[in-house]
């Protein structure tokens, strides 16, 4: 039966591979890789250059196939049906690449950024294409180091503080509200930097782009200080690579004082 792994490949940094995944890797015989264009092209070239420190050269294929696009302006209340039409644009994709590019007993892999288990669709459309029944294949998962957790250990913090809870959410939850009875938030996914919603309250924010890669950047910082440099920052990053990944750490302060900043 053919095999999938989907590989967690941490925030960027090769180094950041656990030893499972580098096992994964060699054993593999097809890597998939969606591309997601021309202004994201240094996404495949971080792919391979993975590949090229874990993987002997000439043991593997790679299969490249254009990402469909998703509909990124869609309001709230049309926002679960763009997410859902373009997973099923993406099954379809993935059915076509393991049953035409995948020989029956050989192994393919889908590598993903941070971890599989945490905002990212992979483990859901390959459970989509196996409820169609047209091809058949086992898989497993190999965790990856997050971009939570990257982004705590270049900051040297916690995600939480003892014995308080700390909840992970997307920019668009946040934009509606902050999340009641938390004070430690992790905010993925903000296209539209909510943070600044929140600029007169006594929070400290932990933020990073572009985690263990080159083009890695880091603030942190009361929030009313630090948004202002973010965005400065956010901006020009963006400008110059045409794409931006980011993802930060808002920390309310009790009484007034900070945790210290790192």
């Amino acid at each position: 039966m053919r095999r999938i792994q989907v590989i967690g490949i941490g925030a960027g940094d090769p180094d950041q591979l656990t030893l499972q995944a580098v096992r994964a890797l060699r054993s593999t015989d097809v890597f998939f890789v969606l591309d997601k264009g021309e202004a994201r092209s240094d996404l495949v070239g971080l792919r391979r250059h993975l590949l090229d420190t874990h993987v002997p050269e000439g043991t593997y294929r790679l299969v490249e196939v254009r990402d469909p696009d998703r509909d990124r302006t869609a309001g709230n209340a049309a926002y679960s049906r763009a997410v859902g039409d373009w997973r099923r644009a993406r099954a379809e994709i993935y059915e076509r690449l393991i049953a035409g590019e995948l020989g029956a007993d050989e192994s393919g892999a889908f590598l993903v950024w941070g971890d599989p288990s945490l905002y990212d669709s992979t483990l859901g459309i390959l459970e989509d294409v196996l409820g169609r029944g047209t091809v058949e294949f086992g898989y497993g998962v190999v965790p990856g180091i997050s971009g939570v957790s990257a982004l705590a250990a270049r900051h040297r913090t916690g995600l939480n503080r003892v014995g308080r809870p700390v909840q992970i959410t997307t920019g668009r939850r946040l934009a509606e509200e902050f999340p009641a009875g938390v004070d430690d938030v992790v905010v993925m996914l903000d296209a539209h930097q909510a943070f600044r919603e929140h600029t007169d309250e006594d929070i400290d924010i932990f933020w990073g782009a572009y985690l263990g890669t080159p083009d890695e950047l880091l603030v942190s910082g009361p929030i009313a200080e630090a948004a202002p440099r973010i965005e400065r920052l956010r901006a020009r990053a963006r400008e110059r690579k045409g794409w931006i990944m980011d993802t930060y750490l808002l920390r309310r302060n009790a009484g007034g004082s900070g945790p210290g900043q790192p």
